[in-house]
């Protein structure tokens, strides 16, 4: 009636754990950040409308966030740890700012709030 020993979790599950993870962490300040983009340079029709599209955009966001986690976790993170998880930070920090200055500040909309469509609140270091 004793417990017996735990296993340890598999590989596919911390693959897939730390995908779902990061991928929600990602979603979430993607959104966050577009929709403080979107409100700082009066884009969009009102404060509702934009709220809905994002919520659109988060589950979509989350997805192809975690998705090359799981897969750069199961192939070069058997062997190479390290390699991989620095390659998945750098490509989840170059595609948090992909979608942040596509999305969020759209060549089409000129906005009279924002210069160039960059919100005052946007670092001069990085390219818009």
């Amino acid at each position: 009636m004793g417990a017996g020993p735990s296993r340890p979790p598999s590989p596919h599950f911390r693959g897939a754990g730390s995908g779902v993870l990061l991928g929600g962490l990602t979603a979430g300040v993607c959104v966050a950040a577009i929709g403080r983009a979107w409100a700082a340079c009066d884009i969009g029709v009102n404060a509702a409308a934009n709220s809905m599209t994002l919520l659109f955009l988060v589950p979509l966001i989350w997805i192809a966030t975690s998705v090359p986690w799981v897969i750069l976790h199961s192939t070069l993170g058997r062997r190479y740890p390290h390699t991989a998880l620095v390659t998945g930070l750098v490509s989840t920090l170059w595609f948090a700012w992909f979608l942040v200055t596509w999305l969020g500040m759209p060549d089409s909309y000129t906005g009279p709030l924002c210069p160039g469509n960059v919100p005052p609140w946007w670092p001069s270091y990085l390219p818009a």
